[in-house]
């Protein structure tokens, strides 16, 4: 198995330097920070990625201040009370993307956190306690009990939110590969995700680096 080292001198040399490179880290959260957030910005969030998936993300970005309107701020218990009709219209609203099972989705996404928020207080403090030595638990989680928060789309949700988390995209997949792990080309099972989940809890040990920026180092080391 190839060294982090290795790696992360790869990335620097691809991006010019170690200060270059370290400007491209994702910002990491601190626990309080993740727990102190609201639930109605992890819904937002959510809805954000799973509008993105599949789409262009600029335009579900320079439409994002109305589905914000649209959404009324995205609060989990207010979504909840929205009759059919009403999310029917929604879907309608040339405002937004007109896309009804994505509009499902957001009532269904309201439910999963606020189930989670009866049970842990907020989901916010939910995902700030789940250790980051089981990742793929937490991905696994929101796949089975949310909506279309699977694969990258759940963990986008996560890292844009400032949780320590590696992102399974193309470039980090192939970086693992070179480095002489034993995965697939679209490694989706959970045998595959636990080796990841293994070779990354290895190189944080080793490193001392946060999960998220080893994983944006791996996609910058690939061509």
């Amino acid at each position: 198995m190839e060294a982090f080292d290795a790696i992360y001198a790869r990335a620097c040399e691809r991006h010019g330097g170690a200060d270059l490179l370290s400007s491209l880290m994702p910002t990491v959260r601190s626990q309080r920070a993740l727990a102190a957030t609201h639930n109605h910005r992890w819904l937002a969030e959510m809805t954000r990625c799973t509008f993105q998936a599949g789409f262009v993300w600029r335009v579900i970005n320079r439409k994002w201040d109305d589905f914000e309107d649209v959404f009324f701020g995205f609060p989990p218990e207010k979504i909840l009370m929205l009759s059919p009709e009403q999310i029917d219209r929604i879907a309608q609203n040339p405002r937004i993307v007109r896309n009804r099972q994505k509009v499902l989705c957001v009532q269904h996404n309201a439910q999963y956190i606020c189930d989670v928020a009866k049970e842990h207080g907020s989901f916010g403090k939910w995902v700030s306690r789940w250790p980051e030595d089981d990742l793929i638990g937490l991905f696994r989680h929101m796949k089975q009990y949310g909506s279309r928060l699977g694969g990258m789309t759940g963990q986008r949700v996560l890292r844009n939110m400032g949780k320590d988390t590696f992102v399974v995209t193309g470039d980090v997949v192939r970086c693992l590969r070179r480095a002489g792990l034993e995965i697939t080309d679209n490694p989706t099972s959970q045998r595959d995700l636990k080796r990841i989940q293994a070779t990354f809890n290895q190189w944080h040990e080793a490193s001392g680096l946060p999960y998220s920026h080893i994983s944006r180092i791996c996609a910058c080391s690939v061509d």
